[in-house]
């Protein structure tokens, strides 16, 4: 079954060099493999997601990509200096505010921006 496999995002790109731009240099981000069409991008502890190629690049209005983080106020600050811009929210229903970035839920903090097509990333510290 699949409980004991890898899981795999899959995200669109519209322009694949701009987004290779994007995870590399302002996110410092691993290229493992460029397949035509596509990107493997390598993350922390032995985790990856791909890119692909798209024309009419992404349609989620929701977070597609998360990174669990320790230190979430010095991740968006890192990304920032780099020129990652965050997203700011005010979702009452949802209990979810943004401040400087940052929304505090409970025992848990979240942080979102987009990358360079539109894909809403997340970072998470529990």
């Amino acid at each position: 079954m699949l409980s004991d496999k890898k899981a795999v995002a899959v995200l669109p790109a519209t322009d694949l060099k701009r987004a290779k731009d994007f995870y590399t240099e302002k996110l410092g981000l691993k290229i493992l493999n460029e397949p035509p069409g596509m990107l493997a991008v390598g993350a922390g502890e032995d985790t990856m997601f791909t890119v692909y190629e798209r024309p009419e690049g992404t349609k989620a209005d929701h977070t597609v990509l998360d990174f669990s983080v320790g230190d979430i106020e010095k991740e968006v600050a890192d990304l920032k200096a780099r020129g990652v811009i965050f997203e700011e929210y005010d979702m009452p229903e949802m209990g979810i505010k943004t401040e400087n970035g940052i929304a505090i839920i409970g025992d848990w903090k979240s942080a979102w921006f987009k990358d360079s097509e539109g894909n809403i990333i997340g970072l998470d510290q529990m």
